[in-house]
């Protein structure tokens, strides 16, 4: 258990670490996520990028147990 929270924790890192190359690839502003904004509101659900990282996160797991 141990050693998947460090994988884990160092996974997000790199992912903090590399926010800014994956904000210009598109992720988070692919059709399908919802955005609405009005004065003094802004509402966004990425639902599209999430199941896009869903997948790839599954598929990364899949690939690593085998």
């Amino acid at each position: 258990m141990s050693k998947t929270l460090v994988i884990l924790g160092v996974l997000i890192i790199l992912l903090g670490l590399l926010w800014p190359l994956l904000q210009k690839t598109g992720l988070g502003r692919l059709p399908g996520d919802i955005v609405i904004e009005r004065e003094n509101f802004r509402f966004y659900f990425p639902f599209t990028s999430s199941i896009v990282v869903s997948l790839l996160i599954t598929l990364l797991i899949w690939l690593f147990r085998r």
